[in-house]
């Protein structure tokens, strides 16, 4: 009897719970393998986002549980889609941007501090000079950076250009010579100088260069004066006046007729440079053209670019997307997108590898950053931004003069900050 109940358990075992045991097993390993992603938003230009996309894949081999991905955005689009997806607890783990993120992002509560989530060891490597690396608001650091500059400079084609104008004279005698109409139909088709002057950031460096500057100490909006007046009368003056420049002209239609060879010049920044090194140009940089009125330079705004945490990261998500920040802020991994596209290293020991005190192209990048303002993170910036586009476009479309301008500039950032800090 009981030889017989041994045997029944033994088939009953084997027929019933054995393969409900097996199917725990495998539906328990399908889960465990099941793996979490890590992504990451940037703004990189292609040529970048390829070499990003290999780092990713050599960290992913140490956190084989993990998928480790990334998703373009511009960098508009990338500001607001985060904020969306932050507040809604959703979003990417990490996303790359320009340091005047941070002040929109800390005051919508969608990144997280993370001064205590890094050593003092390891911060310690960044760069305090010519440019503080790391971005620190309201006491707590929000942005680790793998790059500093993101500033215009004046970008010149060697074919066209032999030396780079050193002054608004200069460029204004030199653009006589390079500016040609072929075809005889009154327009030109080959030009001095392009670029997307129309944009509020092309265009403050020269609000610097008349002495002028955006804000005050207080972060007030300081842009109705003479110096915003000039500023845009002699970037007027050079498209209808000087006609050296093209009379219409947006960031697209600037990069093709410099890629084509049609602009001599551009102004433009470090996310396009290498874009021109792989197309084959042989490009030099220089600083944008002294104004000979007052003897400045004009003053691009200069900001670091890193990686800053998703608020709703926490647990073992949050701590690889440290690690995966400690690795790509690796001098050696930093100075791949140094040979890649000129960036200029966060890190103190890439910053002096000879590398970068070897490249003529990022020593004169580090030449423009020295005359550069910070970039505000506060998020007034974003208001002035806002403020200016309107009234300063207008300058082009004959609506207003450049001092109706700059009177409406300010009264619009008055009304906008105001109505943003009520």
């Amino acid at each position: 009897m009981l030889e017989d109940l041994n045997k029944t358990n033994v088939q009953w075992f084997f027929r019933t719970l054995l393969p409900a045991l097996l199917l725990s097993v495998v539906i328990t390993t399908s889960c465990a393998d099941k793996k979490k992603k890590i992504v990451l938003w940037s703004s990189m230009r292609p040529v970048e986002r390829a070499l990003l996309d290999s780092l990713l894949h050599k960290f992913s081999t140490t956190y084989p549980r993990y998928d480790f991905g990334q998703l373009f955005y511009a960098p508009e689009e990338a500001r607001t889609n985060f904020i969306i997806s932050g507040m809604a607890g959703k979003g990417p783990a990490i996303i790359h941007g320009a340091s005047d993120n941070i002040g929109p992002f800390v005051e919508l509560d969608v990144i997280q501090p993370m001064d205590t989530l890094f050593t003092k060891t390891f911060l310690n490597r960044f760069l305090n000079t010519p440019l503080k690396a790391n971005t620190w608001f309201k006491g707590h650091l929000y942005q680790v950076a793998d790059r500093v500059g993101n500033h215009l400079c004046l970008v010149y084609n060697k074919d066209l250009v032999q030396k780079p104008p050193q002054s608004i004279s200069e460029l204004i005698a030199m653009g006589e010579k390079l500016t040609k109409d072929d075809d005889n139909d009154g327009k030109p088709d080959h030009y001095a100088l392009a670029w997307n002057y129309t944009e509020p950031f092309f265009a403050i460096p020269f609000i610097g260069g008349y002495g002028g500057w955006i804000f005050n100490v207080r972060y007030e909006p300081t842009l109705n004066t003479p110096a915003t007046v000039k500023a845009a009368q002699l970037i007027y003056d050079l498209a209808n006046k000087y006609k050296i420049i093209p009379s219409e002209c947006d960031y697209e239609v600037a990069n093709a007729l410099f890629k084509e060879g049609l602009s001599a010049m551009i102004i433009n920044g470090p996310w396009s440079w290498g874009t021109y090194l792989k197309a084959g140009m042989h490009i030099g940089l220089a600083r944008i053209p002294k104004i000979d009125e007052t003897g400045l330079w004009p003053t691009p705004l200069v900001s670091p670019m890193g990686y800053s945490l998703n608020k709703n990261l926490k647990g073992k998500d949050l701590q690889v997307a440290v690690e995966l920040i400690k690795y790509l802020t690796r001098p050696e991994v930093e100075l791949q997108f140094t040979r890649l596209s000129g960036s200029i290293p966060s890190v103190q020991s890439a910053y002096a590898d000879t590398l970068v005190s070897g490249n003529p192209l990022i020593q004169s990048a580090i030449d423009q950053l020295m005359v550069g303002k910070p970039m505000p993170v506060v998020t007034e910036m974003r208001w002035i931004f806002d403020a200016m586009r309107p009234g300063y476009q207008s300058i082009f479309t004959g609506r207003m003069t450049p001092v109706q301008a700059a009177a409406d500039m300010q009264r619009l950032a008055e009304k906008l900050i105001k109505e943003n800090r009520e």
